[in-house]
């Protein structure tokens, strides 16, 4: 079973890495309403090409360490990443799930732009998805 969360962890972060790739490179499918806002009319400030490749890097990473806890992909990583890796992922996504309070999460004050709709609809479930999945692999391995 925890194979199998592994290897769905790896194809989830695979997939938002190469979207982050793909935007990084200019590709613009897809970035409406995934950076926070005050409101409907101020434009999002959009990060630029190095952090989005860094996003995608560590989101690859990710994917790659769940693969290498369930020893399906064998690579030499420090060993206190190795002890403690999966408790750090989920508690970051816990807590991105759980939000800022302001833009971010499930308690987040700003609700009615197009982020803060599909924070509520997509990326606060799928954060807290995440840390539930995580802790399973956590606490079975």
């Amino acid at each position: 079973m925890v194979k199998v969360i592994a290897v769905t962890l790896f194809l989830l972060f695979l997939f938002l890495s190469l979207i982050h790739f793909y935007w990084a490179f200019g590709g613009k499918w897809g970035t409406q309403g995934v950076y926070p806002t005050p409101d409907n009319t101020t434009q999002p400030r959009n990060p630029g090409i190095i952090a989005t490749l860094l996003v995608a890097i560590a989101l690859f990473g990710f994917g790659v360490f769940y693969l290498i806890k369930v020893e399906i992909l064998y690579l030499k990583i420090p060993s206190g990443i190795y002890k403690y890796g999966l408790w750090i992922l989920m508690a970051v996504f816990i807590l991105r799930a759980i939000g800022d309070f302001k833009y971010l999460g499930f308690f987040k004050k700003i609700k009615n732009t197009k982020f803060g709709q599909n924070d509520t609809k997509y990326f606060a479930p799928l954060c807290l998805i995440i840390g539930i999945l995580t802790l399973l692999m956590a606490i079975s391995t």
